[in-house]
């Protein structure tokens, strides 16, 4: 089974059910299957062949859907970019994973416009230039069916995730990772045919794409898109449309718990609501559980490496164990908390998190060395260190490596450490998350230099290479940063001053 074969399935066992609802547009599961092998035929026509890279450069908008699906069923890989990306960042994506051809959307299509070394590009709206037209193609493109051949060990997909030495990793997964994850969140969380997943978080992120997508298509499901997220959108869309699951960051639930509207929004379709990428307090699930009316909180974390999948904390455990991420991997999945040498560590001793499924990637996109290191044997390491308390629920307390969590988006210093240092008069930084109340942590540069720096302009010089959410909000000017006696920076230091202030 892969990807393409389940939409097709769908599209005859349950052809007029809608598939996929964007921006006023109702397309059925016969309607998405027909523009899917529309655009596969067309692309296939161009010369995009099984095993080419294809990068999907979109927000959240039915066209990624197509281009997905459309990409798979050829055999070719899809490489899924952040539509926050600049054009620096989306040529390294471009090269490093030898793509063929991009695909972009009208409304970000200015960052990719200048883009080079790639043979066939495809935008929506209008041709411009050496850049094709996708609703043209889709038009002209005939809707012959296409067979996939495809098996669950054949490969699917590339997600880009950065990497703490700067450098950002390709994190290749197969069809049956990606299957795996989304059988997962199917069977915990409750997806049928008639379960509506609002998905508002970005689908170039691996649970929006792996988890709710996929495990909407594996049953049969709706999705409700929307390319941006705003309380009043989120709060619209739900009232509208019916929605019955959703994951955001804990970011989007803290700023919506605060708008005027969500007392009297009527929100009784909501089954699950689902969060990640950082834990919440106890005092902001009392907060959230009040302002949403709702025991159902439901806490996902994971790691893309996984699939992603990790452990899961219910709405009923909140009660007792906010801030805990549970006290069991989801289905298909094994989790442990090893030491050093990696042996099981005893309740309350801090250990390293490791994660076992089929949910675990392939590895590192042309990078052995890192794929080898990122696994304990059959098991890939997450970086986080965390212990079991005495009824065996796990508890983070700290990573490993310094990613900054951001509004549930993770962040690597030395990618933005390494362009701070290329700009004039700089000789040293160093980025750090600092604790902030709505969003987790936020981003700060610390830097000594040889001149005064002015902040706005080093904001400007850093909003030419790197995506906004990485750009640092706080910045301070030193005359040197601590180091130990072999010149490494002491971060932990700097974070304690900050805390301290």
């Amino acid at each position: 089974m892969n990807s393409s074969n389940l939409l097709a399935r769908n599209a005859r066992k349950y052809p007029t059910n809608e598939a996929v609802i964007c921006h006023g547009r109702r397309v059925t599961y016969k309607e998405l299957d027909n523009q899917v092998n529309r655009l596969c035929n067309t692309l296939m026509n161009l010369g995009v062949e099984k095993g080419d890279k294809v990068l999907i450069f979109m927000p959240n908008v039915l066209e990624f859907i197509v281009s997905y699906f459309a990409i798979q069923r050829i055999g070719a890989i899809v490489v899924p970019v952040n539509a926050k990306f600049t054009l620096t960042e989306v040529e390294y994506v471009a090269k490093h994973s030898e793509a063929s051809a991009i695909i972009a959307h009208e409304a970000i299509f200015a960052s990719v416009e200048n883009i080079s070394n790639i043979a066939i590009k495809i935008k929506t709206g209008a041709a411009k230039d050496n850049w094709l037209s996708y609703n043209e193609l889709i038009v002209s493109g005939n809707n012959n069916e296409v067979e996939c051949k495809l098996h669950e060990d054949d490969l699917s997909t590339i997600l880009y995730t950065s990497g703490t030495t700067g450098t950002p990793k390709g994190v290749l997964f197969s069809y049956r990772n990606i299957l795996a994850v989304a059988q997962m969140i199917a069977i915990e969380m409750e997806v049928k045919p008639e379960s509506r997943m609002l998905l508002m978080m970005p689908l170039t992120h691996s649970a929006p794409l792996h988890l709710f997508l996929m495990s909407a298509v594996l049953v049969g499901a709706t999705s409700v898109l929307t390319p941006t997220f705003t309380p009043d959108l989120f709060i619209d869309t739900i009232e509208k449309e019916k929605t019955t699951h959703f994951f955001g960051a804990p970011v989007a639930y803290l700023v919506t718990a605060s708008h005027p509207r969500l007392q009297s929004a009527d929100l009784s379709s909501m089954k699950w609501w689902v969060y990640g990428g950082a834990p919440l307090s106890e005092n902001e699930v009392r907060h959230l559980q009040k302002a949403y009316k709702t025991d159902n909180l439901t806490c996902v974390y994971g790691l893309t490496e996984a699939g992603p999948s990790g452990s899961i904390l219910f709405g009923y455990e909140h009660k007792n164990k906010a801030g805990s991420v549970g006290k069991r991997a989801p289905f298909g999945t094994e989790l442990r908390i090893v030491n050093e040498e990696g042996q099981d560590v005893p309740v309350g001793e801090i250990g390293e998190v490791v994660l076992y499924g089929e949910g675990n990637m392939v590895g590192y996109y042309r990078d052995e060395e890192a794929t080898k290191a990122a696994f304990l044997d059959k098991w890939v390491r997450t970086g986080d260190l965390a212990r079991f308390d005495e009824d065996c629920y796990i508890w983070i307390v700290d990573r490993k490596k310094d990613v900054i969590i951001s509004g549930g988006v993770n962040i690597y210093p030395k990618e933005i450490e390494d362009r701070i240092l290329q700009f004039k008069g700089i000789f040293e930084v160093a980025v750090i998350g600092v604790p902030h109340e709505e969003w987790g942590e936020t981003v700060k540069a610390i830097f000594a230099s040889k001149t005064p720096v002015d902040e706005q302009e080093l904001k400007e010089y850093l909003s030419q290479h790197l995506a906004k959410y990485k750009i640092p909000r706080l910045y301070e000017q030193v005359e040197a940063l601590p180091r130990n006696a072999l010149g490494k920076i002491l971060k932990q230091q700097l974070k304690k001053q900050v805390v301290s202030k």
